[in-house]
């Protein structure tokens, strides 16, 4: 069995910043992508942020230049530096992996951008 965990959501205010981080435990031989996506109240899960195994990333348009992503192998942990956030950015942001033959998603944490 494959758990993430997920952790660093809450509320910030426009133009903040917020670190999201996500640790795989359980039976995994090799992780080959992680990454990022959220959903925010009515629209579709969207990509945000994905890096390989071997570091190559990949983000959506929106936010290139203000999200960072980054993955700590020996951990099995990635993280999402999320910098001048915006409110439309509100939405619950998933952790995604796939190994051989699989994918697994995190329950989900709440990032909030309010003033």
């Amino acid at each position: 069995q494959v758990q993430l965990v997920e952790s660093g959501g809450g509320l910030v205010q426009p133009g903040g910043s917020l670190r999201l981080s996500c640790a795989a435990s359980g039976s995994i031989r090799s992780i080959s992508s992680m990454g990022w996506f959220r959903q925010a109240p009515g629209k579709q899960r969207e990509l945000v942020a994905v890096i390989t195994s071997g570091g190559t990333t990949n983000y959506a348009d929106s936010v290139k230049g203000r999200f960072t992503i980054s993955r700590d192998n020996a951990k099995s942990t990635v993280y999402l530096q999320m910098n001048s956030l915006k409110p439309e950015e509100t939405a619950v942001y998933y952790c995604h992996i796939t190994v051989p033959f699989r994918e697994y998603w995190g329950q989900g944490t709440q990032v909030t951008v309010s003033s």
